[in-house]
Parts: C-alpha cells; structure tokens; sequence
C-alpha cells in the first residue's frame, strides 16, 4: 500500500499581531516529525512518504499527484486542527485514498474529526494501532475493530474501543524511519543557534495529571519507557547530529531506567549532547543522576516550572513546590546544565504579577525562559473547568500564546507586558 504520513504547515494564528502590530509573540514549530518516523517504522512492507509541510509549505498537492497514495495519514496539534480538516478535504478532491486523523488533538478530542473527508481517528498511541488498522484495511476488512481507533460516522458519535497502552505499542523492535526526512534535515535545528537537532523518544506518557496538560491522554494516563537497547539504537541512527533532544514529557520519570540508559550511552562511546524534560522534584530527589548525565553529555533541561507561588500551582494540580523549584535551580546550576524554564502566564495576571514573574526569572538566573499563555486546550480538565469562560473557540488561536478567555489587563496592554517578557528571556538567552 502507498502510504503518505503528513505533517501540516504551521497554521496557528496570533491575536497580538492580527490586533496590536505586536509580532515577537509567535508560535513556531519546527522540528523534525518523530511522531510520523516512528509510524512509518512499523509500516514496513508498504511504500510509505513523509511530507512536512512545516518545511515545504506547499507540498502537499504535489505529493497527492505524484505519489498517488491509497491512504493519507495526518498528526495534529490543537491549533492545526481545522487545517488538517481542510486538507483532508483537499486529498478526497483529488485522490480515492482513506484519510486518517491522529496525534494530540484526535486523542484529546476525537469527536473533532468526525467529519466526512476523515475515515478513520486514531486515538493515543499510533505506533500499533495503526499498523494493526493498515493490516485490516489490506485484507478488504472496510470496518475493522482495532482498539485505540474508530471509524468516523458524520451524524453518529464515533464509537472508540479504548486500548490498554502498554510496552507492547511502543514497538521496540523497530526504529523510525529517519531516512524519510533526510532531505529536510537541514531544516531541524535548535532555534537561533543553527546547531542540527534530532528527536528521540525514551519514554511516553506522565503519571502526573496537570489540569492544563494534554499528555496524559496519549496513554490513558499510564508511564511507559522504552526498552534502553532501542533508545541507543536511535540515537546512533542520526550519526551527523550533534544535539539530541528527548521529548519525552517526563525524560527521567523512572529514574532506575534513566540511570541505565546513562550508563549505555556512556558504554557505547556515543558522543552527543541532550536535551531532557524533567520534573524539579526528580532534581532534589536525585542530584546523582543528573549529574551522571551531565558527564555523559547533558546539555540543558526542560523543566515546567509554570508558576513561582505554591497556591498558583495547587489550583493547576502541578504537584509542585515553589521551594523545590528554587533548590532544583540550584542544583542544576551547580552541575552546570542549562534550564529551559517553561512559565504559564494566566489571562487573569495583572502587571504587578507580570513584574513578580519577570524579576523571578532575573534572580534565579534562567538562562532560557519560555513563557506560555495558560490555555484551556480541549480534552483537558482545565478546558472542561473554564469551559464557561472561553470566548474564543476559534482553534487556530489555540498556539498557547494567545489569551482565549478575557483578560484582566486591557488585551493590548497584557500582550505588550507579554511581549516584554520575551524580550527580555530571549535577548540573553544561553543554551
């Protein structure tokens, strides 16, 4: 079977452009698609493409005409929801191929795609349920029962059967298929630095369940790590990438099995730089292992920190404490591993917090602060609690950099304050 796996075209859009001239606050994503490697992975025995639109912008009709696929296979985020509806449009105009709809938005809110120009959501984890769909598909079953997906139904509610996700959908036995994007390689670097950046994955899913996060979904809430014989593998396979960025939401989240890949990375004499996600709490928990890490090439931390005060991150359920985030500072700094700070800012913020935040991040010496407007995304409980407040359901705007519930500060004046920050955080920002 001909298979195309498609990665859309940034398409989110930015209320303080559009409104105020304001441009600094923009969403751009560009990394390479990992989520479309690891799928293609596992379709061997099918001719299967990638095409990343974020890159070639354009390339989709191309694909369409050249490639003649017999299925289309979209991945969205929240605000390219309604672009990838659109293209879904465009393949049934000019092709006979099924379209099928999965990544964050289909598992957080399925019901989104059930719309005529999509056959067929994918819901969580893809890597098995996919391949097990395509199987189904090929042997002429047009209404095939596969855990984790569901055939659309315009009219109907579409009828999921969950799935357990379990090791077993993680699909250790095969690796992504890098060599697809090879040809875009040039495009996937670390922002600003044009150093080259390429993506593994090392777990999935969080056990943690942040009101405002849409990651516990993906997994039904489970915590699953890769076996570490494949996690080295992968990494190996981007040879002529210096910078390795694990975007597990929760890269240390069993910190036995992190230890050990720390250990076979060192065994294996690779010699790379990282990039990891971890949660503060893991830090002052467990100096030594970021500290082996550290001697084995870890670069910087992601680390969620969100808010500065304690009741601030009770009402997100952070499990988190603003004391804790101080001595994790410390600790990192100590060791010599930059912090990537990730900072929501509320729509409810006034400008004395906006110069709490700011003079915060100055005192504890942030060397990347990344700030992030709190968004009640779909599928989460933080979107089912504001649900009554939301007066913007315009999913375009749903980048995490625009405000789509009323403000407290006049709107321009919040994204002016807004943009200040960034300023400020990126002008001397160090990775």
């Amino acid at each position: 079977m001909r298979i195309l796996l498609v990665n859309p075209p940034n398409c989110g859009r930015s209320i303080p452009e559009e409104r105020y001239g304001i441009t600094s606050i923009k969403k751009i994503f560009r990394s390479e698609p990992l989520a479309l490697e690891a799928l293609a992975g596992n379709l061997y025995g099918h001719e299967v493409r990638i095409v990343d639109l974020k890159v070639e912008p354009d390339a989709l009709k191309m694909a369409l005409t050249d490639f003649a696929p017999e299925l289309v296979g979209f991945t969205a985020v929240t605000c390219e929801a309604q672009t990838v509806l659109t293209m879904a449009t465009q393949v049934k105009e000019m092709t006979t191929a099924r379209v099928i709809v999965g990544g964050v938005h289909a598992s957080c809110q399925p019901e989104f795609f059930n719309q005529p120009q999509v056959d067929f959501v994918v819901v969580g984890l893809g890597k098995l349920s996919l391949r097990e769909l395509v199987d189904e598909l090929e042997r002429g079953n047009t209404t095939p029962d596969i855990a984790g997906t569901a055939p659309t139904a315009p009219g109907r509610p579409l009828q999921l059967i969950p799935r357990t996700y379990s090791t077993a959908d993680l699909v250790n036995e095969v690796a992504p298929r890098y060599d697809l994007v090879d040809h875009y390689r040039s495009h996937y670097t670390l922002e600003s630095m044009d150093i080259p950046l390429g993506l593994v994955s090392s777990a999935v899913g969080c056990p943690y369940d942040c009101h405002f996060c849409c990651i516990s979904p993906i997994t039904a809430g489970r915590y699953l790590t890769a076996e570490i014989a494949s996690v080295v593998r992968d990494i190996k396979l981007l040879e002529s990438v210096p910078v390795i960025r694990l975007v597990d939401a929760n890269s240390f989240g069993n910190p036995s099995a992190a230890l050990k890949l720390a250990e076979a990375i060192a065994a294996a004499g690779i010699n790379k730089q990282y990039f990891a996600d971890v949660r503060a709490d893991l830090v002052v928990r467990q100096p030594e292992l970021i500290k082996r890490w550290r001697e084995v090439g870890l670069r910087a931390v992601v680390i969620g920190f969100e808010e500065i005060d304690d009741q601030a991150l009770r009402r997100m359920n952070k499990e988190a404490e603003a004391e804790k985030n101080r001595q994790a500072i410390e600790i990192l700094h100590r060791l010599g591993v930059t912090i990537v700070g990730d900072f929501i800012i509320s729509p409810d913020y006034d400008e004395q917090q906006f110069e709490r935040l700011g003079s915060y991040v100055r005192e504890q010496a942030i060397e990347l602060p990344i700030y992030t407007v709190l968004t009640p995304l779909p599928g989460t409980l933080l979107y089912r609690q504001m649900a009554s407040q939301i007066c913007n359901h315009d999913l375009d705007y749903y980048t995490l950099t625009n405000a789509v519930v009323p403000t407290r500060l006049d709107e321009e004046l919040f994204y002016q304050h807004y943009a200040a920050l960034l300023r400020e955080g990126h002008d001397e920002a160090k990775l």
